[in-house]
């Protein structure tokens, strides 16, 4: 039986990009965005915008809140790292392990030697530091198989996942740990960062634009949202959930970090995106070796097509965005007419739906803008990426589908670069040449792997859900 409620001293702070109308009791918010009313006496709680739990019914608005993505945990009690057993798969990675053991001082840590060319041996001194176990597979069965053998060798209240070609980064154990004081949480993933952001060109690029990191904001993750995944390359979970669940998909080579975030998320668990812990990765800054990743995350896709239903999608987009957008690349009077009457629908929708709400049509037109002009991003950014052979198609036959296609790659990548920049990453136009041949690795290994399977499934668009 599940204990759900949140303790007293646990609190809750409203997301800075929600907003507050009628004093407080709509807030409009959120990934995907939702309409929440609450009653005059839980928004007198929230107050400026942070409640803590110290009771019932504080406990049952505090859950509305996350649940609803509106607000952001800021828990205030901690569990023992001591609850921690920190798992390591690995394969030909004796320098990575030597590095991220150097970091693990005073852990409980079990090393999974998937089938190492040498067999795994841990130098003496770090034996000295943390308490090493290593458990080998005489032939190589997978990351995910690996991460099973030392879950189920634990016996600690939680385990840390972490690749052998990371390094944790101080602290990023205990910001991760407060999350689990909610105890309908069932996994915590930091922020991955470069462990090299500038030796190279590649490099510069991937300490901007890893596929690994997933940015600088907090985020509850599930399907559909701003992160609907975290990667296995760093992970914090409760050992008797994950057991529960059947730990990771054995059969799967890649994605199965994705199809773990997604069961646990059908089995009504909560995960949590925590960028204030950092673990640093050593990206593949190696041109060739950079591509084949790309590549070989695109062939996720088809696999999770099959056990998630309905989840993967190149493209999610409203219709009437779809339909907009069709209109307005005409490039005709009768072309924005039309794009301006389709839009009407959603704004006639979204004004009954914000009935109650200070000048309701003036904040419905700020939303269906905000939401056509978010379907023209992710449009634009499916057309180079995961359709970009039949764009490629399309260009060679259209003189105007070239010109409006070369105009979105170099807008849509502008606006990426200053979306995603970093200190000490690329300037616009390298970033943008670089951005372009990320696309096509990745959506290569989409065609690729939808070729396999045989289905089409993984590249269907579709429309957002309800």
């Amino acid at each position: 039986m599940r204990h759900d409620r949140l303790p007293d001293g646990f609190g809750v702070r409203i997301d800075p990009r929600v907003r507050a109308y009628s004093g407080g009791r709509i807030l409009i918010g959120g990934s995907p965005a939702r309409l929440l009313r609450l009653a005059p006496e839980a928004a007198e709680m929230i107050g400026d915008g942070y409640l803590e739990v110290n009771g019932p019914q504080s406990a049952v608005v505090a859950r509305r809140l996350l649940d609803s993505g509106v607000a952001n945990p800021r828990p205030r009690l901690l569990p023992k790292p001591e609850d921690v057993t920190v798992i390591v798969p690995l394969h030909n990675n004796p320098a990575g392990l030597r590095r991220l053991l150097g970091t693990l001082s005073g852990r409980t840590v079990i090393v999974v030697d998937d089938g190492s060319d040498e067999p795994v041996q841990v130098p003496d001194e770090h034996g000295r530091r943390c308490q090493v176990k290593v458990l080998r597979h005489e032939q190589r069965r997978g990351p995910a198989a690996a991460r099973n053998t030392g879950l189920r060798a634990a016996s600690t209240q939680f385990v840390a996942f972490l690749d052998s070609d990371v390094v944790p980064r101080s602290g990023w154990l205990e910001v991760m740990l407060g999350h689990f004081s909610d105890p309908q949480v069932a996994l915590v993933a930091p922020r991955i960062v470069a462990l090299d952001p500038e030796s190279t060109t590649l490099a510069r690029y991937e300490h901007t634009r890893s596929s690994l990191d997933l940015g600088r904001r907090e985020s509850a993750v599930q399907s559909g949202g701003v992160v609907s995944y975290v990667p296995s390359a760093a992970l914090l979970v409760r050992r008797t959930v994950l057991e529960a669940e059947g730990g990771f998909d054995e059969s799967m080579q890649v994605a199965e970090d994705v199809d773990l975030c997604w069961r646990l998320e059908r089995a009504g668990w909560r995960l949590r995106y925590e960028p204030a812990a950092h673990v640093a990765h050593d990206h593949r800054i190696s041109f060739r070796e950079w591509f084949r990743r790309k590549l070989f995350y695109g062939t996720g896709a088809a696999p999770l097509s099959r056990r998630h239903a309905g989840k993967v999608s190149p493209l999610q987009i409203p219709k009437w965005t779809a339909l907009s957008a069709i209109f307005l690349a005409t490039r005709s009077r009768w072309g924005l007419l039309a794009a301006v009457l389709t839009l009407l629908v959603p704004l006639r929708r979204l004004r009954i739906a914000f009935a109650g709400v200070d000048n309701a049509t003036g904040v419905a037109a700020i939303y269906v803008a905000r939401g056509f002009f978010a379907g023209l991003w992710r449009l634009s950014s499916a057309m180079f990426r995961h359709y970009w052979p039949i764009t490629l198609a399309a260009m060679l036959f259209s003189r105007r589908v070239r010109q409006t296609a070369l105009t979105l790659a170099l807008a849509e990548g502008a606006v990426d670069w200053y979306t995603h920049r970093e200190p000490g990453g690329l300037d616009p136009m390298r970033y943008i040449a670089f951005r372009r041949i990320d696309d096509i690795g990745y959506g290569t290994g989409l065609w690729l792997g939808a070729w396999r399977a045989g289905s089409p499934a993984a590249l269907r668009p579709t429309a957002p859900p309800r």
